[in-house]
C-alpha cells in the first residue's frame, strides 16, 4: 500500500464505503465483500464509457476550421488551430505530458458550452509573455576559458533542445491564403544576412497582412500614388492636362482617383464575374456605371471612360442575368437541376417556379459556370504576371463570350423579362420557349456568321425544353398529364373522369396565346385536336409553342389514347409495363438523335485540308457560274452569286444543273432553306412522337375492336336505326302498319316493346337487352296528316362505354331520324303492296234497279281503272324513293364507311369517320334543313299514298276525290323532277341523278 498515491487511497476508501452501502456487508474480510471490491475496482481502473474521445473531439476541432476557412475567416482560423494546439501541448496540474485526457475533456466541456463558434465576432488579444533572460550567460561563464572551437568557429553546437527551439520558432506559414511575397534574389540574400537566428518573426493576421503587402488601398480617398514609369506613354494622361490647362484658361483639373490598368482588368473581370461590390463600377437601381474621377496614367479620362462603359454594359447584362438565376434559385444555394426539385417562384412569394424557368436557369448557369471558368484562368495569368496582359488583349479574347451574353440578354429580355408579372405560367413557357426558337432560326439563317451563336442557342433551348418534353413523354407513355405548375399549353379539366362518355371531348383545354402576351384565350380541344387560331382577331394572331405545331395533333391523340387504354381493362397494359422499365425517355431520345445527326455530318474527318481546297475551288467555280446567271437578269451583286453558291455547293450535280444554258432553281424546302433547326426537329424529335402516337392510337384501335366489340356495336347501329336487319325489323314495324290498318291503338310502350323484343330476340338474342322504343309527344297539328303519326316514336340502343365516345347520343338522334324517314317510307310502301282487287267493293252501295245499274256501270269501270293506275304511278314513286335510299345511299355509304373504319389510324380519325357518315346519310335522305321542301314535297306524296290506301280499303271515294289525289300527285311529281333535274345538272349533287332518272321515267309516263 505504501507505493500508492493519495488519489488512490482515497478511491479505495470511498469504494469500500460505496460497497457497504449498497450490499450492507460490514466485514472487509468476508468472502463478497472482496468480490465486490475487485469487481468495482476493475470498473473504476479499466472501463472508459464515461472518458471523453479524443478522435471526436479533434474531429470537432477540424470541422470548426474547414467552416471557418470556406467562410474566409483566415484569422479567426488561424487563430483557432494555434490556441488549441497550445492548449493541448501545454501542461496542466496534476497531470503528466500534453495531451491527455484532462486536456481533451476541458475542450469537450467548451465546445458543449459554446453555442455557434463560426458565428462569434472573435480578436485573439496579443498575450503579454514572460520577459526573455537575452544575458549571454555561455559566454559570461565562459571568459578566460581556452576552448577548441574546430576548423569551423561559427557551426554552433547542436543540441536536441535547441533544435526543437528553432523548428517552434519557424515564422508561420502563409499556404493557407494562397498569396506568396515575392522577393528578388538581392532582398532574400540580404534578409538571410540580417536574420536574427534567436528572433522569433510574428505576422499579424490575414487581412492586415494582404493590406500591407499586396494590396494598395486605391480605393480610399487621397490614396497614395503608385510609383510608374516616367516614360512619355506613361504619362499621357499628364501631357494632356498640361495640354488642356495650357489652351483652355477656364479649365479646372479635378481630383482623380489613380488606379493601374492591372487594376481595372481584374476589377473587369470582378464585375463580369457577378460581384456588385467595385470602386470602378458602381451599381444604382440595376443599372452599372462607371465612376467619374477614375483615371490611368497612360490614357485619357474620355478614352477610358469609352472602353469602360463598353465594359459596363455588359456587366449590366451579367448583373441582370445572375438576378434572375439568384431570384429563381432562391431556395437553394446552388442550382437545381430541371426536375430534381421545386426552387424560387420570382412570380409569388412562397411558390416555387414553374420547370421551364428552372431548366432555363439551369442553363443560363450551366453557361456562366464555364464562363467564369475562363475569367479565372485570365485572373490566374495576371497574378503570375508570366506575360504582359493589357485590358485591349481581355476584351479580345473575351469578345466571343460578351457576343454570346448579349444574345442572352437580348433572349432573356424579349422572352422573360418584358412579360407582365401577373401573366399565367401558360403564356409566361410557351412564350420563352417560342423566343428561343425564333431566335435560333433567326441567326441560323445568317449561316456561317453566326455558328457559335446558334450552338449556344440550341444548347439553351434543348434544356429549356426538357420539362416540355418530359410532361409531353410522361403523358403520352402512361397516360397521365403531370402538370402541377399548369405550364403546359394542354391542361386536364378534372371534372369530367375517365369513363365518362365526353371524355373524349371535354377532358383537355388547348391554351392559345397571343404574340403581344396580353391576353389568353381558352380553346377546347375539339376531335380533330386544332388550336382554333382562326378565331383571333386580324390583328392579334394566336400562337402557341411553335416546335410542338407539327405534331400537336399527334401528341394530343397519343395522350388521351394511353389515359383511355390505362382505364380499360386490356391484355395491353401488361406488356406495357413491361416494357416500360427498358424505355428510354422522349427527352433521352432525342438528345441522342441529334447527337446522332451531328456525327454523321463529321462521320469522315480525313484529309481535311485536301477537301477544303477542293471545296475552295468548287466555291470559286460556283460563284462565278452564278454571276453569269444573275447577269443575265442585270443582277450585279458579289455576295448573292457567293452566297447562292455557298447554297448549292453541297449539291453533287450541281455542275450539270448551272453550267448549261438553261437553268432551273429547285425552291424545295431542302434545297434552299437555311434554316436547318427545323431540319433537326423534323429527324429528330417529330419520329419519335410519331412512333409512339402511332404505337398508343394503334393500341386502342385494336383494343375496342377486339376487347370492346366497336365493329359488332356500329354494325348493330346500321342494323336497326337504318334497317339493314331486314327480316327482323320488318317483323317489328309490319306489326305497326297492321294495328294501323285495323284501326287499332297501337301507341302502347308495352305493346311496342314487346314486338320489338320478340323481333330481335329470335335473331339477335344479345341486343334484346340494349334495345327500345320511347314515345314522345308532338305538335297536334301534325296529327292532321296521317304520315306524321310515326314521329312518336324513337329507338334507343344502350351503347356501353368506351364504345359511347364513338356512338354518341347525339349520333343515336340523327339514326333516329334517319329511322324515321325509312319508317314512314316502309309504311307507304307497305300500304300499297297489301291493296287488293277483291277490296274494292264499290258495287254495294250501287244496288237499285237494273236501269240505275246500267247508268253507272261504265263510270265505276272508269273509276276503279284510274284508280290502279294512280296506285301503279304511287307504288314507282315510293319504290323509286325507297330504292334510292336503301341502295344508293345506305348501302353504298355503309360500305364506303366500313372501309374507312378498318383503315382508322386513331380514335379520334374514326369519331371524325363515323360523323361524316352520319352527315352523309343524313344529308343525301334530304334531311338538311336547306333542302327542307323537298322533303316536304315527298310527305305530302307519302301523306297522299296513305290517304289513298285508306279509301281504297274502305271503298269511299268519289270522282272528285280522285280528281285531287291525281293534281295533288302530278304537282309534287312534277315539282320533284324539276328541282332535282337542276339539282344534277349543277352537279352539286351527283347522288340525286338516279333518283332524278327514276322519277322523271315516271312523270313521262304519266
Amino acid at each position: 500500500m505504501a507505493h500508492w498515491s493519495t488519489f488512490e487511497k482515497e478511491t479505495e476508501k470511498q469504494t469500500k464505503k460505496l460497497i457497504r452501502c449498497i450490499s450492507g456487508v460490514e466485514d472487509e474480510d468476508d468472502q463478497n465483500f472482496q468480490l465486490a471490491l475487485k469487481f468495482a475496482w476493475s470498473n473504476f481502473k479499466f472501463h472508459r464509457y464515461l472518458d471523453v474521445d479524443s478522435h471526436k473531439v479533434q474531429r470537432s476541432i477540424s470541422g470548426i476550421y474547414e467552416k471557418l476557412m470556406v467562410h474566409s475567416d483566415l484569422s479567426k482560423a488561424g487563430s483557432w488551430m494555434r490556441l488549441t494546439e497550445e492548449f493541448l501541448n501545454s501542461p496542466l496540474p496534476n497531470t503528466d505530458g500534453p495531451k491527455t485526457d484532462v486536456h481533451y475533456s476541458i475542450l469537450s466541456l467548451l465546445l458543449f458550452l459554446s453555442g455557434s463558434p463560426s458565428n462569434t465576432d472573435f480578436t485573439e488579444r496579443p498575450r503579454v509573455k514572460d520577459a526573455e533572460d537575452n544575458f549571454d550567460w555561455a559566454k559570461y561563464l565562459m571568459e578566460g576559458e581556452d576552448i577548441d572551437t574546430g576548423p569551423y568557429p561559427d557551426t554552433p553546437e547542436w543540441s536536441e533542445e535547441e533544435s526543437d527551439d528553432n523548428d517552434s520558432q519557424q515564422p508561420i506559414s502563409r499556404e493557407d491564403s494562397g498569396i506568396q511575397l515575392d522577393r528578388t534574389p538581392q532582398e532574400d540574400q540580404d534578409t538571410t544576412n540580417k536574420t536574427d537566428p534567436n528572433k522569433v518573426t510574428m505576422y499579424p493576421d490575414a487581412r492586415a497582412w494582404l493590406e500591407q503587402h499586396v494590396v494598395t488601398p486605391y480605393w480610399v480617398a487621397h490614396a497614395p500614388r503608385f510609383p510608374h514609369s516616367l516614360h512619355l506613354h506613361s504619362n499621357l494622361l499628364n501631357v494632356w492636362d498640361q495640354h488642356l490647362y495650357n489652351t483652355d484658361p477656364l479649365y479646372l483639373p479635378e481630383e482623380k482617383a489613380f488606379v493601374t490598368e492591372t487594376q481595372v482588368i481584374r476589377e473587369t473581370l470582378w464585375l463580369f464575374s457577378g460581384v456588385k461590390k467595385h470602386f470602378i463600377f458602381q451599381h444604382h437601381d440595376g443599372k452599372v456605371s462607371v465612376r467619374n474621377n477614375v483615371v490611368v496614367t497612360h490614357l485619357t479620362s474620355n478614352c477610358l471612360r469609352s472602353v469602360l462603359e463598353h465594359v459596363a454594359v455588359y456587366g449590366q447584362a451579367v448583373f441582370r442575368l445572375q438576378k434572375f438565376i439568384d431570384e429563381v434559385t432562391g431556395y437553394s444555394s446552388e442550382p437545381c437541376p430541371p426536375g430534381s426539385g421545386s426552387c424560387y417562384s420570382s412570380k409569388k412569394g412562397s411558390e416555387p417556379p414553374f420547370r421551364t424557368y428552372q431548366a432555363f436557369v439551369w442553363a443560363l448557369n450551366k453557361y456562366f459556370t464555364s464562363f467564369k471558368e475562363e475569367l479565372t484562368t485570365i485572373e490566374r495569368e495576371l497574378i503570375c504576371n508570366d506575360e504582359t496582359v493589357t485590358l485591349s488583349a481581355v476584351l479580345e479574347r473575351l469578345s466571343p463570350h460578351l457576343a454570346q451574353i448579349k444574345v442572352l440578354h437580348k433572349v432573356f429580355c424579349t422572352g422573360v423579362a418584358e412579360v407582365p408579372p401577373e401573366t399565367p405560367n401558360v403564356v409566361r413557357a410557351s412564350h420563352l420557349l417560342n423566343t428561343l426558337y425564333k431566335a435560333i432560326i433567326e441567326y441560323d439563317s445568317a449561316g456561317e456568321a453566326s455558328e457559335q451563336v446558334v450552338a449556344l442557342l440550341f444548347s439553351l433551348w434543348t434544356e429549356t425544353v426538357r420539362p416540355y418534353l418530359e410532361i409531353v413523354d410522361e403523358w403520352i407513355v402512361h397516360g397521365h398529364l403531370f402538370d402541377p405548375a399548369k405550364e403546359f399549353i394542354i391542361q386536364r379539366n378534372k371534372d369530367v373522369p375517365v369513363n365518362h362518355r365526353d371524355f373524349w371531348h371535354a377532358t383537355y383545354t388547348l391554351y392559345s396565346v397571343s404574340e403581344m402576351v396580353e391576353n389568353e384565350e381558352k380553346l377546347n380541344d375539339t376531335a380533330s385536336g386544332s388550336s382554333g387560331g382562326d378565331q383571333g382577331s386580324s390583328n392579334r394572331q394566336l400562337t402557341m409553342v411553335s416546335f410542338l405545331k407539327p405534331v400537336l395533333k399527334q401528341i394530343i391523340m397519343a395522350g388521351k389514347s394511353m389515359q383511355l387504354l390505362k382505364n380499360l381493362d386490356c391484355k395491353e397494359n401488361v406488356t406495357l409495363h413491361i416494357a416500360d422499365a427498358e424505355r428510354k425517355s422522349l427527352y433521352t431520345l432525342f438528345l441522342e438523335s441529334v447527337q446522332s445527326r451531328l456525327c454523321s455530318q463529321d462521320e469522315f474527318p480525313a484529309d481535311t485540308m485536301a477537301e477544303q481546297q477542293a471545296t475552295k475551288r468548287s466555291l470559286i467555280k460556283m460563284q462565278s457560274i452564278m454571276a453569269q446567271h444573275l447577269e443575265f437578269e442585270d443582277v450585279h451583286d458579289p455576295l448573292l452569286a457567293i452566297n447562292f453558291a455557298r447554297l448549292f455547293l453541297e449539291q453533287s450535280d450541281f455542275h450539270e444543273r448551272f453550267s448549261g444554258g438553261d437553268f432551273i432553281v429547285d425552291r424545295s424546302s431542302q434545297s434552299v432553306t437555311c434554316q436547318t433547326f427545323e431540319l433537326t426537329l423534323r429527324s429528330c424529335l417529330y419520329p419519335h412522337i410519331e412512333k409512339r402516337y402511332i404505337e398508343c392510337c394503334g393500341n386502342l384501335m385494336k383494343t375496342l375492336k377486339k376487347d370492346y366489340r366497336l365493329l359488332e356495336y356500329l354494325q348493330a347501329m346500321r342494323n336497326y336505326f337504318l334497317l339493314e336487319a331486314g327480316d327482323t325489323m320488318y317483323d317489328f314495324y309490319t306489326a305497326i302498319f297492321d294495328k294501323v290498318q285495323e284501326k287499332e291503338s297501337w301507341q302502347q310502350l308495352s305493346f311496342l316493346n314487346v314486338q320489338l323484343q320478340e323481333a330481335v330476340g329470335q335473331r339477335y338474342p344479345e341486343d334484346s337487352s340494349r334495345l327500345s322504343v320511347f314515345l314522345e309527344t308532338i305538335d297536334p297539328s301534325r296529327k292532321k296528316h296521317p304520315v306524321n303519326n310515326l314521329e312518336v316514336l324513337t329507338l334507343s340502343y344502350k351503347v356501353p362505354w368506351p364504345v359511347d365516345i364513338v356512338i354518341s347520343s347525339e349520333c343515336q338522334k340523327i339514326y333516329n331520324q334517319v329511322f324515321l324517314l325509312l319508317l314512314q317510307i316502309k309504311w307507304a310502301k307497305y300500304s300499297l303492296d297489301t291493296l287488293r282487287f277483291s277490296g274494292m267493293n264499290v258495287t254495294k252501295k250501287l244496288e237499285g234497279s237494273l236501269a240505275e245499274e246500267v247508268k253507272v256501270k261504265e263510270p265505276i269501270n272508269q273509276q276503279i281503272h284510274r284508280m290502279c293506275l294512280l296506285r301503279v304511278k304511287l307504288m314507282h314513286f315510293v319504290n323509286s324513293l325507297h330504292n334510292y335510299i336503301m341502295t344508293r345511299i345506305l348501302h353504298s355509304t355503309g360500305l364506303e364507311f366500313q372501309h374507312q373504319v378498318q383503315e382508322a389510324k386513331d380514335l379520334d380519325q374514326l369519331i371524325k369517320i363515323h360523323y361524316r357518315y352520319l352527315a352523309t346519310i343524313h344529308d343525301r335522305c334530304l334531311l338538311r334543313e336547306k333542302v327542307s321542301f323537298v322533303k316536304e314535297a315527298i310527305m305530302k306524296v307519302l301523306n297522299l299514298v296513305l290517304i289513298f290506301s285508306d279509301r281504297w280499303q274502305a271503298g269511299a271515294w268519289k270522282i272528285e276525290s280522285i280528281d285531287k289525289m291525281e293534281s295533288d300527285f302530278k304537282n309534287c311529281h312534277m315539282f320533284l323532277v324539276t328541282i332535282l333535274n337542276k339539282a344534277v345538272c349543277r352537279g352539286s349533287f351527283p347522288h340525286l341523278e338516279s333518283l332524278a332518272l327514276s322519277l322523271m321515267a315516271g312523270f313521262e309516263q304519266c
